[in-house]
């Protein structure tokens, strides 16, 4: 039910859902790659239904316009960077790009339960790498997809525009003793050995 794509370089980590929900975008640079991974799926970009944004870094919403017809959701506290177009807040500076301003059809809060068919993502509000950063997590998989909150043994820089050391140390609390088999973060590897340890662990280090 879950496809990682990988586009190499800063490209984020793209999750493919059901055939028809993305957990971020990436960077847009690799448009063709990106569809010739969907291609290999039996699906084109006109498929995707919707998107749902991890958190509002240009890395990972800066392909949003490769689909069109999908609705964009992101956490309220991240929406206003997308539809102003925030180059600041965004990172768009640091990859020599421009953000283009983007309709928010679903602004995210804490709790708030996403249905993929069988599938159902808790909203969990990790604001720290930025205001309106979250992960998903599904329950009955145990399955926490983390953006860029969490990685294998690190977290996310707190050192950027908007970002907040502090708020990271108490979301990664929020994070801890969750039951956790897999961990999907926004860049690198899937974590699936050992994982609800390696996230204690990495929350203890930095928090």
């Amino acid at each position: 039910d879950i496809h990682l794509i990988q586009l190499g370089g800063l490209e984020s980590n793209i999750y493919l859902i059901k055939k028809k929900v993305l957990i971020d975008a990436g960077l847009g640079f690799h448009k063709k790659i990106l569809e010739k991974a969907l291609t290999s799926l039996n699906i084109t970009p006109d498929d995707i239904e919707r998107v749902i944004f991890t958190h509002a870094h240009y890395d990972h919403v800066g392909g949003a316009s490769s689909f069109k017809k999908a609705k964009i959701a992101i956490h309220t506290d991240d929406a206003e960077i997308m539809e102003t177009g925030d180059n600041n807040k965004s990172c768009a500076f640091a990859f020599g790009k421009k953000l283009t301003k983007t309709k928010i059809d679903l602004k995210l809060i804490d709790s708030d339960i996403i249905r993929i068919d069988d599938i159902a993502l808790k909203v969990i509000h990790t604001p720290g790498h930025t205001d309106g950063s979250i992960c998903l997590y599904d329950k009955n998989k145990k399955i926490l997809f983390t953006g860029d909150t969490i990685f294998l043994n690190a977290i996310g820089r707190t050192d950027l525009p908007g970002s907040d050391g502090k708020k990271m140390a108490e979301s990664l609390h929020r994070l801890k003793d969750i039951h956790i088999t897999t961990i999907l973060p926004g860049h690198g590897k899937i974590i699936e050995t050992d994982a609800e340890n390696m996230i204690n662990k990495t929350i203890d280090t930095y928090s």
